[in-house]
């Protein structure tokens, strides 16, 4: 079972997360809410997860079709219900941008089987109803 280990090294709400290999983040709270701007937000976080667990998917269909992606980016937007708490996502937007000779239709496909069937990330999202929007950008090679 994955382990994390968190430890308070700033402030009161500055902390460190490590796993089981050693990988840390560091997370604060917001200054309006007592943070010290010391790390990523928990929330925004999930929001980083959602992209990565995305990006290894998609990257992963795309090598098997033997799309040639070169580079690979992603901008991430999100606005979570107002006057909530728990205030929870409402609404993602996703950009993937994909760099090289990648077939646009392909790269689709890998977004919808990535978001709709293997991102863990993205199915919990959906389970607290989170609306995840996204589109697909294909670059030429930089």
């Amino acid at each position: 079972m994955p382990t994390i280990k968190l430890s308070r090294l700033s402030g009161d709400f500055g902390f460190e997360a490590t796993d089981e290999y050693g990988h840390s983040v560091k997370m604060d709270s917001s200054p309006e809410s007592g943070g010290q701007n010391f790390g990523v937000r928990p929330m925004q976080m999930l929001l980083m997860g959602l992209g990565g667990c995305s990006a290894i998917d998609v990257i992963a269909i795309l090598k098997k079709q033997r799309q040639n992606v070169v580079d690979y980016k992603m901008v991430i937007a999100g606005e979570r219900e107002a006057g909530k708490e728990p205030s929870l996502w409402q609404t993602i937007n996703l950009e993937f941008h994909l760099y090289g000779e990648v077939d646009e239709e392909k790269a689709r496909k890998a977004v919808e089987l990535s978001l709709g069937k293997y991102c863990s990330v993205a199915a919990t999202l959906y389970k607290a109803d989170a609306d995840i929007q996204w589109k697909v950008f294909i670059h030429p090679a930089e």
